[in-house]
């Protein structure tokens, strides 16, 4: 994993190629084994990192980068890293849930007449102290 700080993580992946065609991907580090597939290798990355953002999408903490020398692999398969960055994917990924508020009056007025965005402004600030 490469500087928890920033949210950026990066986890190896193997591509098993399939007989029939495209590919089953192991992300060995999720859930102690976690399976996708794709048709392409650029399909299968994506639903690597598909299956990483919704496996990690509520965690705090994240489980640890297997170094790829410490993975056995077949010969035909394809082992490489994927990277995320798990607070963009949340953004993208996330619903809104309403939530009722208590806020001075005055701060209200002066907000609307600045055509403030409270959710937004709300939002940023949860971020910045939570993530």
């Amino acid at each position: 994993m490469i500087n928890k700080s920033d949210n950026f993580l990066v986890y190896p992946v193997i591509l098993h190629p399939e007989l029939e065609g495209g590919y089953s991907v192991e992300v060995p580090d999720i859930n102690g084994g976690s399976w996708t597939q794709g048709e392409t290798v650029e399909e299968s990355l994506y639903m690597a990192r598909d299956l990483i953002g919704i496996n990690l999408i509520d965690c705090i903490e994240y489980p640890k980068f297997t170094p790829i020398k410490d993975i056995k692999v077949a010969k035909n398969d394809i082992i490489t890293v994927v990277d995320i960055d798990i607070n963009k994917y949340r953004r993208s990924t996330a619903k809104t849930v309403r939530k009722n508020v208590s806020l001075p009056e005055y701060l209200v007025e002066i907000g609307k007449k600045q055509g403030i965005n409270f959710s937004d402004v709300l939002t940023k600030a949860l971020e910045e102290k939570l993530l």
